[in-house]
């Protein structure tokens, strides 16, 4: 196993396709599927399934994606040091969950590119704990997530802290038994719609209905036009255009604040660039990103 063929499982594995990859790493297709055989040869084991749609990665293909993003990585960060190029630069893969990438993020990569252009940055956005899996395994460098995560494997740092706040249609009061029966969510996983989930069971209010949105936009939209309720992070909120639509209203108690905490993994050293970034987030004012 070595570390061309692990490149080529890699790119095999991210495009669904041995053309593709071909393409993509400019070799000859034949090339691609000589290495890849080998390398299934020295495993013991299919790391693809060859399907009408193209190349799906087997469970044993799955789990050796995440060591080969690490390896590969790790050997490229050596070879950075080893050649002295201290400067941060190469690629970075991290994630975000939404309400930060629309809100406090884009100001913190402006700078961050006006200060590394050598870096390419690639932004996930997400829910919490699909941001979290993804680091778990390898995807992604590191997440922007809601609230602490209890994970043994996870190092975290708080990089803000947000107010939540109950959001309305503008004619409607704070939600209250009775005054509302439906709440308008993001998909499973998400922190915001967690902490509203948490805050219905504290307060004994039973929404009728649940309805999932795939953005948050949308969901500030329907909410402000009657459909129903949310929370959000109050600097989410009132950006503009959503603010004048809605109304929201002050959560009182421990659902009150949560902080955006920074995640990587335990066991792998932040690279240059991610180093250049954490160094970032913490000159930034605690209350702001």
């Amino acid at each position: 196993m070595d570390l061309g063929s692990l490149r080529i499982f890699l790119a095999v594995a991210e495009e669904g396709s041995v053309s593709r990859a071909a393409e993509r790493l400019h070799y000859v297709q034949s090339n691609v599927t000589t290495r890849l055989r080998r390398l299934e040869e020295d495993l013991g084991t299919a790391l693809f399934v060859r399907t009408g749609r193209g190349m799906v990665a087997t469970s044993a293909g799955k789990s050796l994606q995440g060591y080969a993003r690490q390896i590969l990585r790790t050997v490229e960060e050596a070879r950075l040091a080893v050649s002295g190029a201290a400067r941060p630069q190469g690629p970075l893969a991290i994630g975000a969950i939404d309400t930060v990438a629309a809100v406090h993020l884009p100001r913190v990569l402006a700078r961050y590119h006006r200060q590394y252009p050598e870096v390419k940055i690639d932004l996930q956005t997400g829910a919490s704990q699909e941001l979290v899996r993804q680091v778990l395994n390898y995807d992604i460098e590191g997440a922007l997530v809601g609230g602490p995560v209890a994970n043994s494997e996870i190092i975290q740092q708080e990089v803000c802290v947000e107010e939540m706040v109950l959001v309305t249609a503008p004619d409607q009061p704070a939600p209250a038994a009775g005054n509302f029966d439906t709440i308008l969510v993001f998909r499973p996983g998400c922190s915001c719609r967690n902490r509203l989930e948490q805050w219905l069971r504290e307060e004994g209010l039973t929404p009728i209905k649940l309805m999932e949105f795939g953005t948050l936009d949308a969901i500030l939209g329907c909410v402000g036009a009657g459909m129903g309720i949310t929370m959000l992070p109050r600097s989410f909120v009132e950006r503009g255009p959503f603010g004048a639509l809605v109304q929201t209203h002050v959560v009182a108690g421990p659902f009150a604040r949560v902080p955006t905490m920074f995640i990587r993994r335990r066991d792998m050293a932040a690279s240059p660039a991610l180093s250049a970034l954490l160094d970032l987030f913490q000159v930034q004012q605690p209350a702001s990103l």
